[in-house]
């Protein structure tokens, strides 16, 4: 394989790699179990930082794309250097919450807000 095409393959699986240890929870919360129990030791911390995890998970991943040993460490650096852009330009993940529950007995139709079912329009009054 060329390099360029290598190179790319290798950033978006050190990119990918990472963030699925670092940032999600992995089928069955498998990743997340692993986190909680690994606490705040050495492994602990460094499963919750993305470019401190991005380093381990480059290093073998470069010798896919380093075509001699002494290229090797600009790879691995390169391959974190890019994972690490690309998460950067990822922004903050999305959070999809639950309504809270209706707690006034009444009906929940899915789509208003317990606040805004009950009351009455705007008046001009209102705008004044």
């Amino acid at each position: 394989m060329e390099f360029w095409p290598g190179f790319l393959l290798a950033v978006l699986a050190t990119w990918r790699l990472t963030h699925l240890l670092a940032r999600e929870d992995g089928p069955g919360g498998v990743l997340a179990g692993l986190r909680a129990r690994l606490g705040a030791g050495w492994a602990g911390r460094l499963m919750d930082c993305f470019h401190c995890l991005s380093l381990w998970v480059a290093a073998p991943l470069a010798l896919a794309v380093a075509s001699t040993w002494p290229t090797w460490p600009l790879a691995w650096l390169a391959l974190s250097g890019a994972a690490c852009l690309l998460e950067r330009l990822g922004g903050e993940p999305v959070v999809i919450q639950a309504l809270p529950e209706a707690t006034d007995g009444g009906e929940r139709d899915g789509m208003l807000r317990p606040e805004t079912r009950h009351t009455a329009p705007p008046t001009r009054a209102d705008a004044a």
